[in-house]
């Protein structure tokens, strides 16, 4: 499956890339999110944090309570 996924990337970076993008679309799945719900809540918010220790990032997985209301 990977091969195919990363067959047209241009660079090692837009594959790596697309295998960050890819991963997380399928973790929303297997947690009963929409992805894109979930990607569009995710991705305007988590660069703007200051600090990104282990509880800043630990607020944005999909199992946490406020995710789950936000993007089902």
């Amino acid at each position: 499956m990977g091969r195919k996924n990363w067959l047209f990337s241009q660079s090692f970076e837009g594959a790596t890339a697309s295998g960050f993008i890819l991963s997380l679309i399928e973790t929303a799945k297997r947690n009963g999110l929409d992805p894109e719900k979930y990607l569009n809540y995710l991705l305007p918010k988590l660069p703007n944090e200051e600090i990104l220790d282990s509880e800043t990032l630990e607020a944005y997985l999909p199992w946490q309570e406020k995710i789950q209301t936000n993007c089902k």
